[in-house]
Formats: structure tokens, C-alpha cells, sequence
């Protein structure tokens, strides 16, 4: 159950997604009424990053969905609302993202799906087309590497989608682990994932910001006691990482120290 922070006058205090504060609304501060002369304590910066790779290292997931459907000649929500609201795509998606349907496997059965729904020839290697339009995004890439220079462990949590999503990028020179749900067994939003990148890194959950695109993950990961941001856009978010750690993450980032892990 979230926990409430009683609001009026006073101080912003930053809480993870997942607070409700008393007005109803869940937001990320709330604001506290401490009373006149006295100083709202403030949160200690987090110790380590968790981060998302599909829309939030690179562009928009769904945007890629949306330009699939479109040069299949269907609606641009397809492939998205497929995957939400049909149930046998939903499943093949589960399934594939938690390790246990290999692409091809995949590739077939949401074929199917798309042939289903009006899509005469899905076409061979679905998997690499669907996520065909992704692009890196080089500042958020750059935010990320900039923390871990600066001593703060960091993260890659995907849910992955087909082996072919992250060719050309070096992840393990991003981050310090990698974790990713088909290697694991499970998948986000559940809490096991979050549990599994933080062992790795050797920190506590409460220690913790994931940075991730949908928000059901970042519910998921609060109720371990991790931050959260929801990406939109990249210059929000690495003002809203500046500010969490306090390190000017605009600057250019020193060279990474030999080692891997700085603390």
C-alpha cells in the first residue's frame, strides 16, 4: 500500500513513484507542512542507476511499432495493441520476453496474430522489422555513462525482444551489468528483476532510481522502495537525474576508470 504525505505549505520532497500524497494524487514530491522555521529533511541522492534500453537508450519503442503497422498497411497501433489487448499476443509476448519462446517460435505466432487482424503477409524476420526504426539516443547514452565515470553504479533492465534489438551497441560500456529478461527468467514489472539487477550491483532496492519509459514498471520497482522516472524525453530526464544525484550530467564524461565498478 502507498504511503501518504500529508501536504500544504513548506518544502518539495522528492518520493518515488508509488507515494500518494493526501490530496489523492500520486505524484513524485509532495509537499510537507513543516511548520514555520523548520527545515524539511532531504532525501539522500540514490547510490545506484537502473535503466531501461528500449525507449529510453534509444527512441521510442512504440514509435517503432507504429512504423511497422503503418508499412504493413494497418492501423499504427497495431503491433501495440496486439500486444496489450489480445490475449494469445500477449502470452507469445510473456513468454518470449521471459526466456521461454525463442524468436522464431515468436515470429510465427504473431504472425498469426497479425494475419488474424488483417495483415496478409507479415513477412519473414519479424522480429529485427518491428524494431527496425530504433535509433540511439545519444544523450540519454551519454547521461548514463557520465553517472557510472562518476562513481555511481549503474544498470541496463530490459525485457528483451528478439536477439537482434541490441546489435551495435556495446552494453557492459554503458553500464556496469546488464541484465536482461530473457537471460533471467523474468521479466518486468515484476519486483524479482529490479531485486536481481540491485544484488548484482551490491546495493539495497531503497538505495535505487529506475529510469524506464512505462510506468507499470516503475510501480513495480517502487514496491522494493526504488525511484522512479518516467521517461518522456531526454532533456527532462537527465534534469531530473541532475537533480537526483547532483552531478551535472551535460558535461562531458572523464574517461571510464579501468576496473568496471567503483564501488
Amino acid at each position: 500500500m502507498a504511503r501518504s504525505v500529508p501536504a500544504g505549505r513548506g518544502r518539495s520532497v522528492h518520493a518515488p513513484i508509488g507515494i500518494r500524497c493526501s490530496d489523492g494524487a500520486r505524484r513524485t514530491s509532495c509537499r510537507l507542512d513543516v511548520g514555520p522555521g523548520v527545515t524539511a529533511p532531504r532525501p539522500s541522492p540514490p547510490g545506484a542507476l537502473l535503466v531501461d534500453f528500449g525507449g529510453v537508450l534509444t527512441s521510442s519503442v512504440f514509435d517503432a511499432f507504429a512504423a511497422f503497422s503503418s508499412g504493413a498497411g494497418a492501423a499504427p497501433d497495431l503491433v501495440a495493441r496486439l500486444l496489450a489487448t489480445d490475449e494469445e499476443s500477449s502470452r507469445l509476448l510473456v513468454e518470449h520476453e521471459s526466456g521461454r519462446l525463442d524468436d522464431e517460435a515468436f515470429e510465427l505466432g504473431l504472425a498469426a496474430r497479425l494475419r488474424a487482424h488483417g495483415v496478409d503477409d507479415p513477412g519473414a524476420g519479424l522480429l529485427q522489422r518491428l524494431t527496425a526504426t530504433l535509433v540511439a539516443d545519444e544523450a540519454m547514452i551519454a547521461a548514463v555513462k557520465r553517472l557510472r565515470a562518476a562513481g555511481i553504479p549503474t544498470a541496463i533492465v530490459s525485457n528483451s525482444l528478439g536477439r537482434h534489438s541490441y546489435e551495435g551497441y556495446d552494453l557492459l560500456d554503458i553500464a556496469d551489468e546488464v541484465v536482461l529478461s530473457g537471460d533471467v527468467g523474468v521479466r518486468k514489472p515484476s519486483r524479482r528483476i529490479f531485486q536481481i539487477a540491485c544484488e548484482r550491483l551490491g546495493v539495497e532496492p531503497e538505495e535505487s532510481v529506475l529510469v524506464d519509459d512505462v510506468e507499470r514498471n516503475l510501480s513495480g520497482a517502487a514496491r522494493l522502495g526504488i525511484r522512479g522516472v518516467l521517461h518522456v524525453e531526454a532533456d527532462r530526464t537527465i534534469d531530473e537525474l541532475s537533480a537526483l544525484f547532483g552531478i551535472d550530467l551535460r558535461t562531458p564524461a572523464p574517461e571510464p576508470r579501468p576496473g568496471g565498478l567503483t564501488r
